[in-house]
């Protein structure tokens, strides 16, 4: 695979999921609650970018002649194990894996407010920048 091209096309699927988010924290921002509809597409926007992140991951490390896990818990331990990223951000690499897992497979039991907070906080766009940061040559 062409990592230049997986890279803008990463990047591109950041900036667009990223602008939803940035919509539905305006509504926010207003005093409005989000309607179900557009609580579903703040989460959707979530789950594509978390999911993307892992993909992300799991080409760095192939890129990279490393192992690539299954897990992608697994594959951002590898990374802060390689040095591509720093043991300190591990935790919260875990913390967003664990929600986009909870959207995918616990969905009846989301605490909206949670999520509504993490993206009023912007504690998702740590997921944007990986997303965008290029590769290493």
């Amino acid at each position: 695979m062409r990592l230049d091209l997986y890279q803008a096309e990463t990047s591109r699927v950041a900036a667009e999921q990223s602008a939803l988010l940035a919509q539905a924290k305006a509504i926010l921002k207003e005093g409005r609650a989000l309607t179900p509809l557009e609580q579903g597409g703040m989460l959707h926007a979530l789950q594509i970018l978390i999911e993307k992140a892992i993909g992300k991951a799991k080409q760095l490390l192939k890129a990279s002649n490393q192992p690539v896990p299954v897990s992608g818990y697994d594959a951002f331990k590898a990374l802060a194990n390689s040095g591509q990223i720093t043991p300190a951000e591990l935790p919260a690499w875990n913390a967003i894996i664990g929600l986009r897992n909870r959207i995918v497979h616990d969905y009846m039991d989301i605490d909206m407010d949670q999520v509504t907070a993490l993206v009023v906080a912007d504690k998702d766009q740590f997921v944007v920048c990986f997303l965008c940061k290029e590769f290493a040559q």
